[in-house]
């Protein structure tokens, strides 16, 4: 609101300048109409008629004999005044009007301040207008953070689930801001500062953000990157402006989103470090824990990087404490489910435990944007609530992808896909410690044309080398169907993805887990090599030899795997045919119906969740889902795309 009168006021004051310089300049224009011909008047002069006339400049007012006024407009006639004098005609002489005081300084100095007004227009526009804070065109270095008042903070622990270590670690704080006597008087500190750590969409904001509704206290919010501008000093000076804000009202939570904008290691990079980002770190460093004490204010900053952050950053007295805000168990996931769950009208059917089983790997941000797309599911049927098929459609949606039903694949390629995808199931549900097969579809989703979906009955944060050979085999599976059912000149291209993950497995169990007994438990990988050199710096240089031998144990556990993968199809070509027949009269199979299959029985008919709730899940050991297992990471995504595109 403050805004807008401001660019009100300023738009008037050009308005009226501009105004005063056109009226100005206009005023000499053309008068109104002659109500009496010029040639009319000097008849009228000479016949005696008129008695007196006014002249003012160029126009001449006058009475007649009989008192009837008149008006004209004099040409440049240099006999006019003699032939007034001559015809006994009483002359008065107008003085020009003179402007007023403030008319000619209108005049005179109307332009430059038109000038003056559009260049500080623009200026506030480019700097983002002129807003709490004095960020103006005079105010490059005034801090851009958003204060928010204890009464506009909403969110509570309530509000948060799913990180329950994550809560417990920060309550101190909020204990503290509340009574901060209560740790003083036995001369203990609280910390100045915290730096959640976590994946994106785990919900590090809301966290800062439960600690200040939590403590009824004024919270501070800006990002790193706010603090960096194209002059050198610019972000120091917002540092500085930002506590100097928060010191008026401590205590308080300064909350710094993506510090690692700003906090990055000093002096790295190529031909040194950023000046500007460097400075407003070390101002920074200095706010925190400088000579001057920061009493009752609390820094609370986030990351997903916090390798790359500044040793002095992380050091106690700043960033005490380290919060890892990790993505969610089975359990969390139900919590953070139930918590959204609360605002979308949901159907007796509603299983949010299912929900919760089916999406490891899934962040808090991920299962809000589930329970959203369940909503637009059941909101395009006109449903009254969400069900459990939309849960589950959207569950697909965002795990396979969105289905693309537009696309129309010619039988025999439909036919190629469902031997491809079978291939895959297959030797997914016939070697050792493979995670259980979900759903199979040849319905093109995303880039692919065909998904097998396999789905982890609990969560996981290791693989054995054993499940690791296995999902090497399974993914080697629909290359090996296409080839046994078409033979080897027919095969596609469709299996690229497939090969471009084996082969990343394999080479990771050689060069980083230590899984090959010839070259046995050490690290040979390049990925922190010199750019410049193409080698290692960390574990130093690889000989040629050992590349060698690298390249040829990667090549012994495929062989291995792509062998053991082709003699369990040949074992069991009647199931791929029968699969691939289902695939095709039903497009999408479910884990019930490969059952089936596997048993060599005849499959069932697609069943609802109304129908048949599957088993509940195991209440296994919670915890984080393994990078190399997760659903929403790699490689255990969805396997056996046979994109056309590769």
């Amino acid at each position: 609101m403050n805004d807008m009168f401001k660019n009100v006021i300023l738009w008037i004051v050009i308005a009226v300048v501009l105004m005063s310089v056109f009226n100005n300049f206009g005023s000499r224009g053309t008068p109104a109409d002659s109500s009496l011909s010029y040639s009319q008047f000097i008849d009228n002069v000479k016949s005696g008629q008129v008695q007196e006339v006014i002249i003012d400049e160029n126009v001449i007012k006058g009475k007649m004999q009989s008192g009837e006024k008149f008006k004209t407009y004099a040409p440049d006639d240099s006999h006019l005044i003699d032939d007034l004098l001559s015809n006994g005609v009483e002359i008065k002489a107008q003085p020009p009007e003179q402007p007023s005081m403030l008319m000619q300084i209108f005049i005179s100095f109307g332009p430059i301040l038109l000038l003056i007004a559009v260049w500080v227009f623009f200026m506030r526009q480019m700097q983002g207008g002129g807003g709490a804070g004095g960020r103006g065109a005079m105010g490059f270095g005034k801090s851009k953070a958003k204060m928010l008042e204890e009464d506009q903070i909403k969110v509570t622990f309530a509000d948060v689930a799913g990180c329950d270590e994550a809560k417990s670690e920060v309550e101190e704080m909020v204990d503290f801001l509340r009574d901060p006597a209560k740790y003083q008087k036995l001369g203990g500190k609280v910390p100045r500062g915290a730096l959640m750590v976590g994946p994106p969409g785990t919900g590090k904001t809301l966290l800062a953000r439960a600690i200040a509704g939590e403590a009824k206290v004024p919270f501070f919010s800006i990002s790193g990157s706010d603090f960096v501008e194209m002059f050198v000093g610019v972000g120091a000076s917002r540092v500085r402006d930002m506590f100097e804000q928060a010191k008026k009202h401590a205590p308080c939570i300064i909350f710094i989103d993506e510090i690692d904008a700003v906090g990055r290691h000093r002096g790295s990079g190529m031909g040194g470090g950023n000046d500007e980002r460097e400075q407003t770190l070390n101002q920074l460093l200095v706010e925190m824990d400088g000579f001057e004490g920061n009493e009752g204010i609390i820094v609370v900053a986030a990351t997903n990087r916090a390798d790359v952050l500044d040793n002095a950053l992380l050091r106690p007295g700043r960033f005490d404490r380290q919060v890892n805000v990790d993505l969610p168990d089975i359990k969390g996931r139900e919590q953070i489910l139930n918590v959204h769950m609360k605002k979308v009208p949901a159907a007796e059917d509603v299983k949010i435990k299912y929900i919760a089983q089916g999406t490891p790997g899934f962040s808090g941000a991920d299962l809000a944007n589930l329970i959203n797309e369940a909503a637009l599911f059941a909101a395009r049927l006109n449903k009254r609530t969400v069900n459990m098929s939309d849960l589950e459609k959207a569950k697909d949606k965002l795990i396979m992808g969105a289905e693309r039903h537009s696309m129309v694949m010619n039988p025999a390629e439909k036919e190629m896909t469902a031997y491809h995808e079978s291939g895959h199931a297959i030797v997914g549900k016939l070697v050792p410690d493979h995670d259980p097969v979900y759903k199979v579809s040849i319905m093109p989703r995303g880039r692919a044309l065909g998904v097998t979906m396999f789905l982890p009955e609990n969560d996981q944060y290791s693989a054995s080398k054993q499940k690791l050979d296995s999902m090497i085999s399974s993914l080697y599976g629909g290359r090996l169907a296409e080839e046994i059912i078409y033979g080897w000149e027919k095969v596609s291209t469709g299996a690229s993805n497939d090969i471009e993950r084996a082969t990343e497995l394999s080479r990771n169990m050689i060069t980083k887990w230590g899984l090959s007994k010839t070259l046995g438990p050490m690290t040979y990988s390049q990925e922190d090599g010199d750019p410049f050199m193409g080698r290692s710096t960390k574990g130093g240089s690889i000989s040629a030899q050992t590349a060698i031998k690298v390249d040829e144990e990667i090549k012994m556990v495929v062989d291995a795997n792509y062998q053991r993968a082709k003699q369990i199809l040949k074992e069991n070509v009647d199931i791929l045919h029968a699969m691939s027949a289902a695939l095709m009269k039903y497009e999408t199979i479910d884990k019930y119906q490969i059952e089936d299959l596997m048993a060599r029985k005849p499959v069932r008919e697609p069943q609802g969740w109304n129908d048949t709730p599957p088993k509940p899940p195991s209440d296994g050991v919670a915890s984080e889902d393994s990078k190399v297992t997760s659903i929403k990471k790699q490689p255990s995504t969805p396997i056996g795309d046979n994109a056309k595109q590769h």
